[in-house]
């Protein structure tokens, strides 16, 4: 029998008044937490995804240990790759590695489709555990973009500057949008299956896509990102879209059919309405700030509450993911300070 749910994540994500401001971590699962580390000493990344048991494990910790309001299904945004013929390896210390990069029209050809249900049936079978038996709070899947998966398939692995990637899109424009469908047709077979396996919020991770400027945005993207949205609405399930450094790209963004629009932290709630972002925000401490002492932590997290108060439409996160030295100590008492400040002020 299914647990009885608190939505109060839900309810802000549609713009309903709450009675506290919900909050949770971008990479909460994993990384900062003991019993992780203790995991990946016997199990490799990959590993722990293909065990429903475990992986559900890893991705209810922080809600159990720190109390925030929604799970994150723990994950790579690389998972579904290799379904389509992408060979891909997480190397630590590294990231993804990618051992057959895209260079040609005749490399994007050469992908196939993903078949959730064949392909990846260990992540739907963690997420229908954790929402049919063991979370009392909603399950965030997630995928990433286009345009940051293809940087990895494009370069190798992580990059700095993109430069293979953008230069791809200049001069392949064909083989470039031929690329940009065949993402999309995976994030959208992706989600999808998600969704109808128990997922409650979809958020989007177009993680490196401020690497681009507004007008190649408009011609190289933003045509893609609208077809996966729209498709997407079908489920009613909230919608967010997250990126770092993508202040120029708010608006172009605010045109999407998105619920929620996640801030990273070098733009503020108040000038995110300024710039004229209309959606509900998420976000955007500094994830460098829960290093420092608890009277730093609590004056930047209470600058960003009281502009969420005042704003009324604010779900509480990082603007960007928890590292792994920050303390699970440091986000337990984060989360119920959150809770305690918001609940009196609302």
């Amino acid at each position: 029998m299914s647990k009885k749910i608190n939505d109060t994540i839900i309810r802000a994500y549609k713009g309903e008044v709450t009675d506290y401001t919900p909050a949770w971590f971008m990479r909460q699962a994993g990384r900062s937490q003991p019993e992780y580390r203790a995991l990946k000493e016997k199990y490799s990344l990959f590993e722990i995804t293909h065990q429903p048991e475990l992986c559900a494990y890893v991705t209810r910790l922080p809600v159990e240990n720190y109390g925030v309001d929604a799970a994150i299904l723990y994950k790579d945004i690389m998972s579904p790759l290799p379904a389509i013929g992408v060979d891909v390896e997480i190397k630590s210390g590294i990231g993804p590695v990618i051992h057959n990069p895209i260079t040609s029209f005749h490399d994007v050809e050469k992908l196939g489709a993903i078949n959730p249900k064949a392909d990846v049936p260990y992540v739907l079978d963690t997420i229908r555990l954790l929402t049919e038996e063991q979370l009392d709070v909603p399950l965030i899947g997630f995928s990433g973009a286009p345009f940051t998966l293809a940087s990895y398939m494009i370069e190798g692995g992580p990059s700095k500057n993109y430069n293979k990637t953008k230069a791809f899109m200049y001069q392949q424009a064909d083989a470039w949008f031929a690329l940009m469908d065949k993402l999309s047709d995976m994030v959208i077979a992706y989600v999808d299956a998600q969704v109808e396996a128990g997922a409650r919020v979809i958020q989007i991770f177009d993680s490196w896509v401020g690497n681009l400027n507004a007008a190649d945005y408009r011609v190289f993207i933003k045509p893609v990102m609208t077809r996966i949205f729209s498709e997407l609405r079908k489920h009613q399930v909230p919608l967010i879209i997250f990126g770092v450094g993508a202040r120029h790209l708010l608006l172009e963004w605010n045109d999407l059919p998105v619920d929620v629009i996640g801030l990273d932290w070098r733009t503020s709630i108040a000038e995110a309405r300024q710039i004229g972002v209309t959606k509900v925000v998420q976000g955007n401490l500094d994830p460098t700030i829960l290093l420092t002492n608890w009277e730093m932590i609590k004056t930047k997290t209470k600058t960003i509450l009281d502009e969420g108060l005042a704003d009324g439409n604010h779900v509480f996160n990082l603007g960007h993911g928890v590292t792994p030295d920050i303390k699970p100590a440091t986000l337990e008492k984060l989360t119920a300070f959150i809770h305690e400040y918001t609940g009196k002020n609302k």
